[in-house]
């Protein structure tokens, strides 16, 4: 198995749509990027660990590629904006992609280059590119929370507002 791990805001709505996808095999969200051990939601949330919500994505390289993994990943968040999604005001909310390798760092500086030249968004993207971290699961009652709950993320609003991107090829 594979892994790959990305920050678009909350990670309830970035959990949500990495589980439906053929090869992801588990989907985990939790903290990655700071300097504390063993952070909190609540110690996240401060601000001050410098830790961003992110999720773990477990995959199968036979049945998705890593550049499939980023295409959804650009497809469901806003890339534009720095330290925020939809109403997540926060460095914890950033678009960034902790990269695990070599080939994936290039991988992602290529798909930005592509999005960009090809004018997908209104605005230059801001996604950052991080070299991976220790990550550390977030807490049970986050873990699958959109289907335990019902509730609707901001990430399934922005998708369905922007649904000639989520339905492109890029």
């Amino acid at each position: 198995m594979s892994y790959a791990v990305f920050a678009g805001g909350c990670f309830w709505g970035v959990e949500h749509f990495f589980q439906g996808i053929v090869g992801v095999t588990a989907v985990i969200s939790g903290y990655s990027g700071g300097h504390t051990d063993n952070p909190t939601y609540n110690d996240v949330l401060t601000g001050t660990t410098g830790h961003i919500e992110v999720v773990q994505i477990e995959y199968d390289e036979n049945k998705v590629s890593y550049v499939e993994l980023l295409d959804m990943f650009f497809k469901i968040h806003d890339p534009t904006t720095i330290d925020r999604q939809g109403p997540d005001i926060g460095e914890q909310y950033k678009s960034v992609i902790f990269y695990g390798n070599d080939s994936e760092l290039d991988l992602a500086n290529k798909k930005i280059k592509t999005l960009d030249v090809g004018n997908y968004f209104n605005n230059p993207i801001v996604t950052e590119l991080r070299v991976a971290k220790t990550f550390y699961k977030a807490e049970e009652y986050h873990q699958d929370y959109i289907e335990k709950t019902g509730r609707i993320c901001y990430h399934q609003a922005y998708v369905n507002q922007n649904q000639t991107l989520f339905n492109s090829d890029f």
